[in-house]
């Protein structure tokens, strides 16, 4: 076991420790997402089509977000991205919770939306930059256990903290928050690098949209991952629904969905020894067919132990899902355009959370929950095909990016031979150079 232990945890870097604490204590605290469709249907008396237009918009802001989040990661630094997203996410939890009118709520989604989803390209980008290639797939689980750690937590106390009233969620949240972003402040440095000699924008000035747009493998693999995430963020926006039409309470929800974090922390560590070594591709569909069969035997769940089942059923796809994609996702992004790739990829998941709860909210007062679940599995097992199909084309992508690439030294450490032009060119506003991140 201590030689699992050292295997595990064993060699990572310092900064990778810090965002890893600031991981946990932040998702310790995310109440409000977990709760908010049951916090705007009784607690706000909103239309189950009201709230999940506000949820859509919190999506609609997170799209904005990430794009702008991984450009400033790029071009702006890691750090400053980090402590401006941390900060107005915080100010903004509590907003929305104080909000009353629907269209204060709305605007209060949105912004919130925006800022807490801005953090991720910063967040994926140093975690790439700080941690080898060769320990990068238990480095993505290690932060995955702690982000369902926390969440198994929070998805519990939730639950109890509703009872005393909801206020207390978005003070709790907005305060973990704000702990995560003086973590980063104090103990993370900037960790962006630049090629020796060139200036830092050079290599993606005016073409970074124009490269993406063009990267067929990489494109094919975000649209997968939305699909993919249609399907999972069910579980956020109609499971709770489902659960409170068949006369279970909100508690009860919390402790249901808190079985999908508590297995990934009693398993999420084992699987980078499980899946080493396997293809890619064929984890990929295998996990897209698990996640489908259990949010699709929902269809047939009426009971908490049912539900309880089927959480458990998909979350053992999640948890093979998650360290392959996030490490296929790195392998994807030219070093250059680390931070952009980051955002395109996390906006997938956005314009997820912006399109699921409508149209899982359409299906279901159209076609009946039913039909909702089955087609969520009819989603999973396409996916599946998609990844078989595709995996090598991708393989063949990440083989050409590992190539050695030019020299590269931290921003931060950068000097130049004449301080005048140097000092001009530091200051001018074309080229910020700052010197972070959690999520």
């Amino acid at each position: 076991m201590r030689g699992w232990f050292r295997d595990t945890t064993g060699g990572l870097p310092r900064t990778f420790w810090y965002l890893w604490t600031g991981t946990l204590i932040n998702r310790l605290g995310s109440f409000v997402l977990v709760f908010l469709a049951i916090y705007l249907t009784q607690a706000r008396h909103f239309s189950a089509a009201q709230a999940g237009l506000v949820i859509g918009l919190w999506g609609v802001g997170g799209a904005v977000g990430t794009t702008l989040g991984g450009t400033l990661t790029d071009r702006w630094g890691r750090r400053p991205t980090l402590l401006t997203a941390h900060l107005g996410a915080a100010t903004m939890m509590l907003a929305l919770g104080l909000a009353r009118p629907l269209w204060a709520v709305a605007v209060g989604a949105l912004l919130l939306g925006m800022f807490a989803e801005a953090a991720r390209p910063a967040f994926g980008a140093m975690m790439i930059d700080v941690v080898p290639e060769k320990d990068r797939l238990r480095a993505f689980s290690l932060n995955y256990w702690a982000i369902n750690l926390g969440f198994a937590c929070a998805a519990v106390l939730a639950g109890l903290a509703a009872e005393a009233g909801y206020l207390l969620l978005f003070v709790v949240d907005a305060a973990t928050t704000l702990v995560t972003a003086l973590i980063i402040f104090f103990r993370v440095g900037e960790t962006r690098t630049i090629r020796v000699g060139t200036p830092a924008a050079a290599p993606v000035r005016g073409g970074a949209l124009r490269v993406i747009a063009t990267d067929r493998v990489f494109l094919g693999f975000v649209a997968l991952n939305l699909f993919g995430a249609l399907v999972f963020l069910q579980h956020i926006s109609m499971l709770p629904i489902a659960m409170s039409d068949a006369g279970l309470s909100p508690a009860t929800y919390g402790s249901v969905i808190a079985l999908n974090g508590l297995l990934i922390v009693a398993g999420q560590l084992f699987v980078p020894r499980l899946i080493r070594g396997r293809s890619r591709s064929h984890v990929l569909a295998l996990a897209a067919v698990v996640m489908g069969v259990g949010f699709g035997l929902t269809a047939l769940a009426d009971s908490v132990w049912f539900y309880g089942l089927t959480v458990l059923i998909w979350t053992l796809g999640e948890m093979l899902n998650s360290p392959s994609n996030a490490t296929l996702i790195a392998e994807l992004s030219p070093a250059e355009l680390r931070g952009r790739y980051q955002g395109a990829f996390s906006l997938s998941w956005q314009v997820a959370g912006a399109a699921a709860p409508v149209l899982g909210g359409l299906v279901r007062e159209q076609a009946g929950d039913r039909a909702l679940w089955l087609s969520c599995l009819v989603i999973g097992l396409l996916m599946a095909a998609g990844h078989l199909i595709s995996g090598p084309a991708r393989e063949r992508r990440a083989a050409q990016l590992r190539t050695p690439a030019a020299p590269v030294e931290p921003v931060t450490a950068r000097r130049a031979p004449v301080p005048e032009v140097a000092e001009a060119a530091a200051i001018a506003p074309a080229e910020p150079i700052p010197a972070g991140t959690t999520t």
